[in-house]
């Protein structure tokens, strides 16, 4: 006689899939142990212990952010294993621009139906990008919830904390005219923008599986999933080998217009020459195929720079030396003058 009792995993949810994937990621969550943390997962809550990460007078500071619908390329192409670098960039890029080191990360991982495997695989993109941000992945949350999403479909969210000494917190007080503008150039689109994106190749006709248009040595899909760059371990390098950094702005949503003016004081204006970006060549497709406008794209997308360093200009040779060492590409964008608290542009993007 068949057996008609409801059940949880009969409604959708299959707690013994959550617990699979439990297993498989545990041994990746250890992977990002660090002073202060074990990254052991299991209980109700992670643990952080300050006083073993060295600080003497901390201020926390925490960020949270998703990937966007960045997702909807990572699943239309089945390739999950970057798309967890992105989740934590996008957050630890926001702490250290303060700043702070980051300490720990947490993530939610929300879907219609869990692939052990899927979620496996996303896991070890975060626990990759914990790793390059030197923080610890203490916990997470994942959530089936069906008729809410549609069948294959995830959402991403993390939350991280960071800590920096009260006297070192950024922006500092003594941004003036004259301080030097440096660029650090960025992966990609990183994970702002994707719903132009999605747009764009759909109007271009481009199939993800195919050659990118720009780069015939990879997919499109590839090419689109390309990692947001992790900027912590150069700028931390540099905050702490020189006293010149003032100010650091993470070029996400909104792009120069809108996150340049966030670390500025009234009065200060950010000159910047767009001919010294180094547009990489997928900005020059989405802006030739989706006939998208500069103004456009400088506020949608990071156009080839990720991070701006806010330098004082005696000290801006020894700082950009400082970041390329630890492997950063490092261009001369412009400088600090006297004007409203904006950003004004000379020349032109490379965009053709």
């Amino acid at each position: 006689m068949a057996d008609d009792r409801l059940t949880y995993a009969k409604s959708g949810v299959d707690i013994d899939a959550g617990n699979r994937m439990v297993q498989l990621i545990k041994p990746l969550v250890k992977q990002t142990a660090r002073p202060g943390a074990d990254a052991d997962i299991g209980g109700f809550g992670g643990l952080f212990d300050l006083k073993r990460a060295g600080f003497r007078d901390p201020v926390l500071v925490a960020s949270t952010d998703g990937v966007g619908t960045k997702v909807k390329i990572a699943t239309a192409a089945g390739r999950h294993d970057t798309i967890g670098i992105d989740l934590v960039a996008m957050s630890v890029n926001d702490l250290v621009v303060q700043g702070a080191e980051p300490l720990f990360f947490l993530d939610y991982f929300a879907c219609s139906k869990l692939d052990p495997d899927v979620g496996a695989a996303v896991v070890a993109g975060i626990a990759e990008g914990c790793r390059q941000a030197g923080c610890a992945l203490i916990g997470g949350e994942t959530a089936e919830m069906p008729g809410i999403y549609q069948d294959g479909d995830y959402d991403l969210a993390g939350f991280a904390v960071g800590a920096a000494e009260r006297d070192r917190l950024l922006p500092r007080k003594d941004i003036a005219p004259g301080d030097v503008v440096l660029g650090l150039a960025s992966s990609g689109v990183h994970s702002n923008g994707y719903s132009l994106v999605r747009k764009v190749v759909g109007l271009s006709g481009a199939k993800l599986d195919a050659p990118a248009p720009f780069d015939s040595g990879r997919s499109l899909d590839e090419a689109l999933l390309t990692p947001t760059r992790i900027y912590v371990a150069a700028c931390l390098a540099a905050l702490r080998g020189s006293t010149g950094v003032k100010a650091l702005a993470h070029i996400t949503g909104g792009g120069f217009p809108d996150n340049i003016p966030r670390v500025l004081p009234e009065g200060i204006c950010a000159r910047i020459d767009l001919a010294a970006v180094p547009v990489l060549p997928i900005f020059r497709w989405l802006a030739q195929a989706g006939h998208i406008a500069q103004a456009e794209m400088l506020r949608t997308f990071n156009c080839g720079i990720g991070m701006i360093v806010v330098v004082a200009a005696d000290q801006a040779r020894a700082v950009a030396t400082i970041l390329q060492n630890a492997g950063e590409h490092v261009v001369t964008l412009g400088d600090l003058q006297a004007g409203e608290r904006e950003v004004a542009f000379d020349g032109q993007l490379d965009l053709s």
